[in-house]
């Protein structure tokens, strides 16, 4: 029932203001939640109804639950892995459900809604030529006020005067009388109390789906209190702002309220207006229960075809065009996450959808870190100091008898493989570079397995007459080969600090004879080898 809504942006935006971190966040009713959680529930009881309304508040009260002991654990970090491709995604999604949604209400045909998204397009389609002309009249009507406002009036309130358009043009054609429903008149009262189905085989239902609204929940809250603290230059607690969610829903669902995150456009007109603490969003909740029992009564002429085409300009403001274009653009892997995300949420149950994004986003970076960055190394003629240069950047010859290589990336159990494969396709490429150093400045971590094969490598050069060399490795990277004693493996003799002091004793151990007949002479202290005073 709409005044659920209404009740959802006054105890849990309270709530949220007093107990989160940021400044400006406004927390309510928001289109992502609302049609996560419709389309959870609907399918297990009648909209609007009695056990609907029940298990609405039960799945708010677990969300809410989740989301605070996420909070209280400190697990605020958690948000970052629902990644922003997996949010437009998600959104652009939701927006067509709720198109689709709206569909039975734009053209009068009675479709149910607990058919999948294909059938109830099909439906639409074959059942067109039984559309009601007044109420896709009044649709229409109301979708142009609306649009015309906001191209030319952007900073009028157009809905309100769309929908009051559309209430006129009711009244004028006798729309009720021709099988055009009305909204009826919301109750004029504050949230009444209400109290969630807590039983187990409840909460085991639906514990699921609330997961998902809880991470729905939190990324969007997060996501717009960080946005808003970039311009007011305040910082944000992830784990308070969990707190101040995961209350505001536990508090709500004891009030009549569903499912609350953070609101982009009322925090947006929040900051706009001048708000400096969370008391801004105080004072506009008790203004809302004030304009309701005020206004409650108009909604009765309010035809719901009207409402249904302010619905559809609202999905169509969710499709993040300017972002989906630039994820495009920016990484394939990027995109294929947001057209994974927007396909699993139109196919699959609806809170299965951000965990079909998470874990492919996952994947992904799971792949990217498992493959280090490799990169040949030369040095620099052009510069006066000791550096290195990316071969490919400066193609310069390199060293017949060394090879020097930088890693970028972490050496861990997923990586070993493809780093073990990456230096034995160096040293078939080239036997005679029996010497590899390895430049260790963009390694951030290693674990055992990566000291393994560390260890392995150095081994097998060995056995070939040829060495591994690191330098530059961090301060943690080398305490964890000094105490699981890999640098013993190794030998520390082939450890080194800095690249001058490596390439100064890599040099003088590499084959003199060689050396004689080099041409490449490369390194300054080629200077010194054999053959240099026969020049």
């Amino acid at each position: 029932p709409p005044e659920y809504g209404l009740y959802s942006a006054m105890v849990p935006a309270i709530i949220a203001a007093l107990f989160g971190s940021s400044y400006h966040l406004i927390s309510g009713p928001t289109t992502a939640i609302s049609i996560v959680v419709f389309s959870t529930i609907s399918p297990l009881a009648a909209p609007a109804s009695p056990e609907y309304i029940s298990m609405v508040l039960t799945l708010t009260f677990l969300a809410g639950l989740f989301q605070l002991v996420l909070g209280v654990a400190r697990l605020g970090a958690l948000v970052n892995f629902v990644s922003h491709s997996v949010v437009v995604g998600f959104t652009a999604g939701a927006a067509v459900l709720i198109a689709t949604s709206q569909m039975s209400n734009i053209i009068g045909v009675a479709i149910p809604q607990k058919h999948s998204f294909i059938h109830i397009w099909s439906e639409v389609f074959s059942r067109s030529s039984d559309a009601n002309p007044y109420v896709l009249s009044i649709a229409i009507v109301t979708l142009v006020v609306a649009l015309v406002f906001k191209v030319v009036l952007p900073r009028w309130p157009g809905m309100l005067i769309a929908m009051i358009a559309g209430s006129l043009m009711a009244v004028v054609l006798g729309a009720k009388e021709h099988g055009v429903r009305l909204v009826g008149a919301l109750p004029a009262h504050l949230p009444p109390l209400s109290h969630p189905d807590l039983t187990t085989a409840s909460l085991r239902q639906l514990a699921p789906a609330a997961l998902a609204v809880a991470m729905l929940g939190l990324t969007e809250a997060v996501s717009i209190a960080r946005s808003v603290a970039t311009r007011s230059e305040q910082r944000i607690d992830s784990n308070q702002e969990f707190v101040g969610q995961g209350l505001s829903n536990v508090v709500g669902s004891f009030f009549s309220s569903y499912a609350a995150s953070g609101s982009f456009t009322r925090t947006g007109v929040n900051y706009s207006a001048g708000a400096q603490t969370p008391l801004a969003a105080v004072f506009a909740a008790v203004s809302l229960a004030v304009i309701l029992l005020l206004i409650a009564p108009l909604t009765a002429y309010l035809p719901i075809p009207s409402m249904a085409g302010i619905l559809l300009l609202v999905a169509y403001s969710l499709i993040d065009m300017h972002h989906i274009r630039r994820i495009i653009r920016t990484s394939m892997p990027e995109a294929m996450v947001l057209l994974t995300t927007f396909l699993a949420t139109l196919f699959v149950e609806l809170e299965f959808a951000i965990y079909v994004g998470v874990i492919l986003s996952l994947l992904l970076y799971l792949n990217r870190t498992s493959h280090p960055h490799f990169v040949t190394m030369v040095p620099n003629p052009e510069s006066s100091r000791r550096s290195f240069i990316n071969i490919l950047h400066m193609p310069m010859p390199e060293c017949p008898q060394l090879k020097v290589i930088r890693i970028d990336g972490s050496i861990f159990f997923g990586a070993v493989n493809h780093i073990a494969e990456e230096i034995d396709r160096l040293r078939k490429q080239n036997p005679e570079q029996c010497h590899i150093l390895v430049i260790g400045s963009g390694i951030n971590f290693i674990d055992v397995a990566g000291c393994e094969m560390l260890a392995t490598e150095a081994h097998s050069l060995h056995m070939t007459g040829g060495k591994l060399y690191l330098c530059g490795l961090k301060s943690e990277v080398l305490e964890v080969l000094r105490r699981g004693g890999y640098l013993q493996r190794i030998g520390e003799e082939n450890i080194f600090r800095t690249k001058t002091e490596a390439v100064r004793n890599i040099v003088s151990r590499l084959d003199p004879q060689r050396c004689r007949y080099c041409k490449a002479r490369i390194f300054n202290e080629c200077r010194q080898m054999p053959g240099e005073e026969e020049k």
